[in-house]
């Protein structure tokens, strides 16, 4: 009687061992042939936005657009006050997107005009250094080149406004290349990112941004969407990224985190 019972208890015990790795296998199965598989992998490379996550536009957006619908009413092109709540609302979007906006009524000679004054008063307040980054970046970008994570931008911002942050902060210390959305032939965030996988041959990575195209541009192309709660962020659109961080110092324990647990 006894023999059987510890022949039936040896039994329970492989059939429950049996059990749980079949089931660490079934995950693991599913995990790693899911579409978005990369989400789960080492991570290898951070794509960042620019504004409302690397750099505080605030700082330097009301400055910059004040002097932009200031010069407008010197051409009696407008007579109402500077609609800087309507920009913050629609932060993160294209340029050409913002001035048929802030500008419906007006033709494309004039947001086209607009457009250009506002980039050159852009770059000229960063060059005078009204601007900033938003803190610990450094710190964080020093972490990530020494644990071997590339380090891209990726804006719906004009290449010559890129330049100026990144020249100004001295960036491309740590960051590989600056994209900009005039690279490309859509206004799609998605695709601009599709191009920076595509150019370096990234397979794991994470978009890290403020705003849902940012988080559109990481779920499209199968990355994990980091969220920023900083400015400009909005709480329904932070809800659909793969998590949210209030300090971009937090990427350093995500990335711990992630390499670490799958490096055992």
């Amino acid at each position: 009687m006894i023999r059987c019972f510890f022949v039936l208890r040896i039994c329970i015990i492989v059939f429950n061992n049996c059990s749980f790795l079949f089931m660490v296998l079934y995950i693991n199965k599913y995990i790693f042939n899911t579409a978005e598989r990369g989400r789960y992998l080492m991570l290898q490379s951070l794509i960042f936005d620019m504004d409302g996550t690397l750099f505080q536009t605030d700082k330097i957006l009301e400055l910059s657009l004040d002097d932009t619908f200031n010069h407008l009413r010197t051409l009696n092109q407008w007579d109402a006050s500077t609609p800087i709540d309507k920009y913050r609302e629609i932060m993160g979007v294209p340029l050409p997107k913002v001035w048929e906006a802030l500008l419906p009524t007006h033709s494309y000679e004039i947001r086209k005009y607009t457009d250009d004054y506002f980039l050159k008063s852009l770059v000229a307040n960063i060059k005078k250094g009204k601007g900033a980054l938003y803190p610990n970046i450094k710190e964080v970008f020093s972490y990530l080149k020494e644990n071997n994570c590339s380090i891209y931008i990726a804006s719906n911002g004009l290449k010559e406004y890129l330049e100026a942050i990144v020249d100004h902060y001295d960036l491309n210390n740590w960051v590989t290349e600056t994209f900009s959305i005039q690279q490309i032939q859509t206004l799609d965030k998605g695709e601009l990112v599709k191009t920076i996988i595509k150019k370096y041959d990234i397979k794991y990575a994470a978009v890290v941004g403020d705003r849902l195209s940012d988080i559109n541009a990481a779920k499209d192309n199968g990355l994990m969407a980091v969220g920023c709660n900083f400015d400009f962020a909005q709480e329904a659109e932070l809800a659909q990224a793969d998590m949210v961080i209030d300090d971009l110092k937090e990427l350093k324990t995500i990335v711990s985190n992630i390499n670490s647990s799958l490096s055992i």
